[in-house]
């Protein structure tokens, strides 16, 4: 009775980040197979190297679409009867990060004017949407409806609705300073992670209508 092949699972998430040119297969997937010596042969096997040069477009030329069939296919080179069981993406995106260099005055920078503009912005919106539903006669109405004096505009029911919204937006988007109110997801991180899932995808289908992904022919 034959033995039965060494099985391979391999699992590889959608958008991997590496320090190196040389990548190689334990840098972008994660694998379990009870054959210890195959296991730690592949780990150390090169799947793709980064161009070093600097070239017009040097960013461009550090993301890379891989099918997983073309790991398969790689793996397979080495061990043509190892039996491979895909876990994670079929396509997947790695991008190069060696020798990038951060501008930490430039980052402090961009922080500021995006805070600015936030600011100005919500503040703007607010006051719009205030002065649309006509948010100043509704509190003049409800205050003399319930004291039966006429509002001079600055009310309780004023100073309470500007202490409740910056409370209420806090607790909305789950944040106060740089603590979380729960352990959920923000509803920010839940948009910026949906935001990164459409880019990728439309990454990788970009990617492979031009044939400029590493798949198998």
């Amino acid at each position: 009775m034959a033995a039965s092949p060494d099985t391979l699972y391999l699992k590889v998430d959608r958008n991997i980040v590496v320090q190196t040119y040389q990548v190689h297969l334990q840098d972008i997937a994660k694998m379990e197979c009870t054959n210890t010596a195959i296991l730690r042969q592949l780990k150390q096997k090169k799947i793709y190297s980064f161009p070093q040069k600097d070239t017009p477009n040097k960013k461009k030329h550090r993301l890379q679409v891989f099918s997983i069939l073309n790991l398969i296919q790689q793996i397979h080179e080495d061990y043509p009867n190892l039996e491979v069981q895909n876990m994670g993406e079929t396509d997947f995106i790695v991008e190069c990060q060696a020798d990038v260099q951060k501008n930490q005055v430039l980052d402090i920078l961009k922080t500021v004017v995006l805070c600015i503009v936030i600011f100005f912005g919500a503040a703007f919106t607010i006051m719009t949407f205030n002065n649309d539903v006509a948010v100043a006669d509704v509190f003049s109405q409800l205050y003399y409806q319930v004291t039966g004096q006429e509002s001079n505009g600055v009310t309780e029911i004023e100073v309470f609705y500007a202490i409740g919204m910056p409370i209420g937006i806090m607790i909305f988007y789950n944040h106060i300073g740089k603590k979380k109110v729960t352990h959920d997801p923000t509803p920010i991180q839940v948009e910026m992670r949906k935001y990164e899932q459409d880019v990728d995808n439309t990454f990788i289908e970009n990617e492979s209508r031009e044939g400029k992904n590493a798949d198998v022919d």
